[in-house]
């Protein structure tokens, strides 16, 4: 199996998405021979930079705010332009997830976000590959992908309660998309090393 990179690049208000962020982190190096990094892009260092220029797939994460990823993330979002400029994640793997205090919240459109984010950088977006759950009279609260997303990670946390309090089923989904990518991105790995075709990556 080809040795592979996972950066989990997130940012969290309150704790809440750091915990999915951390879920996330174990699904991914639940798969062998994968190094799994995680980068807070509120306080990003140029190592981390580095990280996520040379990584094989990047996972995006941010609570949904008004809508949308949070400011924190659109910054780190605007600064990635120069990597836009010279295609330097082109290929790369990507997923996302977000977590809001509401059942909907609005969180489709963050995923939506990181999917074209994702595309406007050349890179092939990773879907969560569930059924949704939590849809029938006999499905409960605790299913996998109990909010119903496909594109990516949903979650959802009481506003009056601490990151302690994300729901089981959601850090659950997220270890599912951890290790999802994590699967995909070693057989894209493997298929690449098989055919010999260079990727794409910051000189």
């Amino acid at each position: 199996m080809t040795g592979i990179t996972v950066a989990i690049a997130y940012t969290s208000g309150y704790g809440h998405t750091r915990e999915l962020a951390n879920a996330v982190a174990e699904g991914a190096a639940s798969v062998p021979d994968t190094v799994v990094e995680l980068i807070d892009v509120a306080t990003i260092t140029d190592d981390d930079w580095h990280t996520l220029d040379h990584c094989d797939a990047i996972i995006f994460g941010s609570p949904t705010y008004m809508g949308s990823a949070s400011g924190a993330f659109h910054t780190f979002a605007e600064a990635t332009s120069a990597r836009w400029m010279t295609r330097a994640w082109q290929d790369k793997l990507a997923a996302g997830f977000t977590n809001s205090g509401s059942m909907s919240g609005d969180k489709l459109h963050t995923l939506q976000y990181f999917a074209m984010f994702a595309a406007q950088h050349g890179m092939h977006w990773i879907n969560l590959g569930l059924l949704p759950g939590w849809n029938t009279t006999t499905a409960s609260e605790h299913d996998h992908n109990r909010l119903g997303f496909y594109l990516g990670a949903g979650a959802q946390t009481w506003n009056d309660q601490g990151p302690e309090a994300v729901h089981q089923a959601d850090l659950t989904t997220a270890r599912h998309l951890g290790r999802r990518v994590a699967t995909h991105t070693s057989r894209f790995a493997e298929s690449l090393d098989l055919a010999d075709i260079p990727v794409t990556t910051a000189g």
